[in-house]
């Protein structure tokens, strides 16, 4: 999905103070402990933070429908922020942007004036409903079906949608609904309000984190739907509007990964400089930090990089960025997760407490790996479709990144990644060639060196331009750098001597890779972000 539309920052700013004070006032620790220990849906609290006092849903509706007009830089800053507040709230809320995404990419312009009005000026809670017991992340295995109900005259007056949907976000709760259904001519999405004779959902689940947020099975039975409320009005075009939005909200669930990751680290960070042991804090033990802080600091850091450039990217109204929103999503989530098991690790044994939230992070944080498509699932995206771009560009995909690359300041690590980045290039082109791409497990090696390497790309570009703390983003950047060619480097010789093809001449290359000049200045630079992260 793209935006043309940019909010005021005076708004932004007035958009972030609320939330601010939305958790100061009505998510204090009790308040959020005690939602997750009950797993009950916190009504009230959506209803207010819909409500004419707040509307925070506004941000994800064009201003033509009486929204705040936000692109994907500005939802993305508050999608994060959403995120370290709550993430069983923030789930919440981007279901209802994702739920509207058929409508606001697919529908005619009268289903737009009619339901994403009603949704801006009733504050409906809306879901998503398209994936099914037995078609997670491969819609098109889709089994839910919309039968043609005719007229007297023969033509198409609505449809008869049967089948099961699963995970539904908002499912028991929402007063408006996007169900996928195979109809005649393909999938197609259905508009469909809450209530609705032959919409039945099911029990609420009982989650491992999340656990505020309401998930719960749909059961279509016999579900009557009128042809006016086929989006856009053509079948067979649902596949198409779910890819359309692909690249945006799998975008969105990579700033849950950065915001849940962040408030994990803040946490850690503040417990670090109030816990005292052998008589110094532990914010000033290598030891803590270094292993602890440092490298996840980095790391969320090269996330929100990554993450800004999508976005950039999404609201200049440029296409076919689906595989830039799986590498968002895959590396922001793994990330954050990451971040939020050492956050327990870094707090002893209070971490394993409740009252502490950060084990509760952690469960929360855990799901975003999982929905809008797995892990395993982004890792295959990224693979397959980097592969066809440096097939088809005959390496100049990556080529092109390393030349960019190359023309940065020395001290934003840009420069020691271009060898790395040509020498991956060479791998993918090598195991193309020796045919070891026809491996899965081959394709997912390929897609850590790929996600690494353009994660890095991201943040080199981000500290050449930042003005703000260069030392602070330069030395993040140069650590990141070396982590990318770690993993180019062991990946690629993994996949030239360890994949049944011996690939001797990339492997040479790769054994020869200059890692004393690289490795130097590791240790500074870490002190570098340690400081900064204790001040």
């Amino acid at each position: 999905m793209t935006h043309q539309e940019t909010m005021d920052p005076e708004i932004l700013n007035m958009v972030l103070d609320t939330i601010d004070k939305l958790e100061k006032e009505k998510l204090p620790i009790d308040t959020k402990l005690e939602m997750d220990r009950l797993g009950t849906f916190p009504t009230e609290l959506i209803e207010f933070m819909l409500g004419p006092d707040i509307a925070l849903h506004l941000i994800f509706i064009p201003e033509a429908y009486g929204g705040l007009g936000a692109g994907a830089t500005e939802i993305a800053i508050v999608s994060e922020r959403m995120a370290k507040m709550d993430l069983a709230v923030a789930t919440s809320f981007l279901a209802i942007c994702l739920g509207m995404d058929p409508i606001r990419v697919g529908s005619t312009p009268e289903q737009k004036e009619k339901y994403i009005g009603k949704i801006a000026d009733e504050g409906l809670v809306v879901a998503y409903g398209v994936t099914e017991p037995e078609a997670g992340s491969n819609v098109q295995s889709l089994k839910t079906k919309a039968v043609r109900v005719l007229d007297d005259n023969g033509q198409v007056k609505g449809y008869r949608i049967n089948g099961q949907k699963q995970f539904i976000t908002n499912g028991g709760v929402a007063q408006l609904y996007t169900i996928l259904a195979d109809a005649p001519d393909g999938p197609s999405f259905f508009i469909v309000p809450g209530g609705a004779e032959g919409l039945v959902p099911g029990k609420h689940e009982d989650k491992h984190g999340i656990r505020a947020s309401d998930t719960c099975p749909l059961s279509l039975e016999d579900l009557y739907v009128p042809a006016e409320d086929l989006v856009g009005g053509v079948e067979g075009q649902g596949l198409k509007q779910a890819n359309k939005v692909f690249g945006y909200t799998r975008l969105m669930v990579a700033t849950f990964g950065l915001g849940g990751g962040v408030a994990a680290l803040e946490r850690t960070i503040k417990y670090a400089k109030e816990r005292v042991q052998f008589g110094t804090p532990l914010i000033e033990k290598q030891g803590y930090t270094h292993q602890l802080l440092v490298p996840h600091a980095v790391q969320l850091e090269a996330a929100r990089a990554h993450i800004e450039e999508v976005a950039r990217r999404l609201d200049t109204d440029e296409e076919d960025l689906q595989v830039e929103g799986s590498i968002a999503k895959y590396f922001a989530t793994e990330a954050g997760d990451a971040m939020a098991n050492d956050a327990i690790q870094a707090f002893g044994g209070y971490g394993y407490i409740r009252e502490y939230e950060v084990e509760k992070i952690k469960r929360d944080v855990k799901i975003l790996t999982i929905y809008e498509g797995t892990s395993e699932i982004q890792r295959n995206i990224i693979a397959m479709f980097r592969l066809r771009s440096t097939v088809r560009s005959k390496g100049g995909f990556y080529n092109e990144m390393a030349d960019g690359l190359a023309r940065l300041p020395v001290e934003t690590g840009g420069p020691m990644l271009v060898g790395a980045v040509r020498l991956m290039n060479e791998v993918i082109q090598s195991a193309r060639k020796g045919k070891l791409t026809k491996n899965q497990y081959v394709m997912f090696q390929l897609a850590d060196m790929m996600t690494w390497a353009e994660v890095a790309n991201a943040l080199c570009h981000k500290a050449a331009a930042d003005e703000s703390g260069p030392a602070f983003m330069n030395a993040a950047a140069r650590l990141f750098a070396r982590e990318a060619i770690g993993k180019i480097r062991a990946n690629g010789l993994l996949i030239s001597q360890g994949c049944g093809t011996i690939l001797e001449d990339v492997a040479s290359k790769l054994n020869a890779l200059n890692t004393e000049q690289i490795l130097a200045g590791s240790l500074a630079d870490m002190d570098i972000v340690s400081k900064e992260l204790a001040a």
